[in-house]
């Protein structure tokens, strides 16, 4: 081999071993030996338990890893067991988190089993928009806005025919057409394909625009706090859709914060995950994701009746809510090929919303 064939690598023609197959994985994977200690982990395993290789070689998996469902803890015990396990809750440190998870013996090797962790919001947030799902809004506003055009237009005529008494019932009419009309308003941006520019943005610069427009409004005793990590790159994303995604995910955060001893904590924290955090969001294409933010409240949480469906259209546990919102983050946060899942952590009593974007240079390349 020749000096500039060792100094750039494996030939792209050169198969992966599987090693390398391993280590790249979006999927954390870990090998346990016969005694249930880890004997392998690759770098998606180290991200997901937020646990070095070197704290979790040669530990118990059970030690390291704590799974309440006593279903899923008969199974380990017998090393010829397969199992899946959808939605799992799981502990890791002071983290808690739902995976999906599966345990696969090896044959050649009695004793042996392989198991594999993915972020159980992972494969429902990574779909594109069924055409039904994202059409039904846009159909749906443009047959409310007509007649709506009709009703403020009668409204405005009996304005000025009623006597003056009788008025405020006829401009409860208009400010009534006007509400739905905003409503309507959002649920045609919800059922939109348009995509606004991408460009390199400064990530801080439009978390704290939001955080200004979120405390203009009234902060309710609610104490926003900043984790920022000041080395991030630019991030591939829309402006306007990234800071609309900020101001809806930071106001629903402190609604759920906001308490009467003014106890309330909104903590906006962003970080460089890692470079092996991949998303497919489109047939054949994959794309990195390494910029992470996280918005968290010490709220009590969404209702666990809706909170696997938090994000799909009129879903929604708050008091006159429309089940807007969060809808309209998840296709803005999609349209900008990022990633959005929601988890609790009951233990620490947090909410968290998490976001995954794209490095700028990457896109620019």
């Amino acid at each position: 081999m020749s000096d500039v064939e060792a100094r750039s690598g494996p030939s792209s023609d050169t198969r992966p071993d599987p090693t390398a197959q391993i280590a790249n994985m979006v999927f954390a994977v870990l090998l346990l030996d016969p005694h249930g200690a880890v004997a392998e982990v690759n770098p998606a395993a180290e991200d997901l338990l937020g646990k070095s290789a070197s704290r979790l070689l040669g530990t118990p998996f059970l030690e390291s890893v704590e799974i309440v469902d006593q279903r899923v803890l008969e199974r380990f015990s017998d090393t010829e067991a397969r199992l899946t396990a959808r939605g799992l809750a799981i502990a890791s440190g002071d983290a808690t988190r739902q995976v999906n998870m599966t345990l696969s013996p090896i044959a050649s090797h009695p004793g042996w089993r392989v198991i594999t962790l993915s972020d159980s919001g992972q494969a429902d947030m990574d779909r594109t928009y069924d055409d039904a799902m994202v059409g039904a809004p846009s159909v749906l506003a443009h047959e409310i806005k007509n007649p709506l055009a009709a009703i403020r237009g009668a409204g405005q005529l009996l304005i000025r025919k009623l006597p003056e008494a009788d008025r405020p019932f006829a401009r409860l009419i208009g400010s009534e057409v006007d509400r739905i009309a905003r409503l309507v308003d959002r649920m045609q941006r919800l059922g939109s394909r348009n995509v606004d520019p991408m460009e390199a943005v400064n990530l801080h610069e439009i978390v704290r625009a939001a955080l200004t427009v979120v405390r203009s409004a009234g902060d309710k005793g609610v104490t926003f706090l900043e984790e920022f990590d000041p080395s991030l790159p630019p991030v591939w994303a829309s402006p306007d859709s990234l800071q609309q995604v900020l101001i809806n995910l930071l106001s629903n955060a402190r609604d759920a914060a906001e308490t009467e001893d003014d106890s309330g904590v909104v903590t906006v924290q962003t970080r460089f995950v890692s470079g092996l955090v991949m998303n497919v969001l489109r047939p054949g294409r994959s794309i990195r994701l390494p910029i992470e933010l996280t918005v968290t409240d010490n709220g009590p949480g969404i209702d666990p009746a809706v909170r696997d469906r938090v994000f799909e259209p009129f879903v929604t546990s708050k008091k006159g809510g429309q089940g807007l919102g969060l809808a309209l983050v998840r296709k803005l946060v999609n349209d900008m090929d990022g990633r959005i899942a929601h988890e609790r952590d009951q233990r620490a009593r947090l909410t968290k919303f998490r976001i995954n974007l794209a490095m700028a240079q990457e896109k620019m390349a």
